[in-house]
């Protein structure tokens, strides 16, 4: 399978509460390949929370600083990277995205308020109505999200093997439609 990739990184994409850190270490155990996941990295570099980055610069500035590491990190090959749920909002990012295969772990809003009901480490769900804005959220970024290479639905009995096993599974589906282009 990391062969057939040609070391091509391997971006997961979806909402927060998705599991992509969770599904994405995984991923790059089975593909042998390293990980990292771009809001790790973004609060190294800045030395802050996303939280207190956001309260800084606000969201318009954190998405420049987003899109700044994903051109860094995609200069980099054989990862598996978590990418932040907003990712796909820019279409610049759009542009980095594409050197990769992009896989969106699309997950049901009820499911994901459920996982993130007690987190609060996420600036866009500091709302009166957190479970109304993920709603949101998922209908303005849906059409973005839709344009991975792989679309992998989760429900609530899926673990995070089984998620990495079925894209596992179907990397090989999109790999030969890509060459049968060429």
């Amino acid at each position: 399978m990391t062969d057939s990739l040609k070391g091509i990184n391997v971006y997961l994409i979806g909402m927060m509460g998705a599991g992509k850190t969770t599904v994405g270490r995984l991923l790059a155990q089975h593909l042998h390949y390293g990980f990292l996941d771009t809001d790790n990295v973004i609060t190294q570099a800045a030395g802050r929370s996303i939280n207190e980055i956001f309260a800084t610069v606000g969201e318009a500035g954190f998405r420049q600083f987003e899109s700044d590491i994903l051109g860094q990190v995609c200069a980099y090959t054989k990862l598996a990277i978590a990418t932040g749920g907003g990712i796909v909002i820019r279409r610049e990012n759009w542009g980095y995205l594409r050197h990769g295969l992009v896989v969106w772990l699309d997950v049901p809003v009820d499911l994901l308020y459920s996982r993130l009901a007690e987190d609060t480490t996420r600036p866009l769900l500091q709302d009166t109505d957190p479970q109304g804005k993920l709603k949101s959220l998922l209908e303005q970024r849906t059409p973005l999200y839709s344009q991975a290479d792989l679309h992998i639905t989760i429900s609530e009995c899926d673990t995070p093997e089984d998620v990495a096993q079925r894209i596992m599974d179907a990397i090989p589906s999109v790999l030969k439609k890509d060459n049968s282009q060429n």
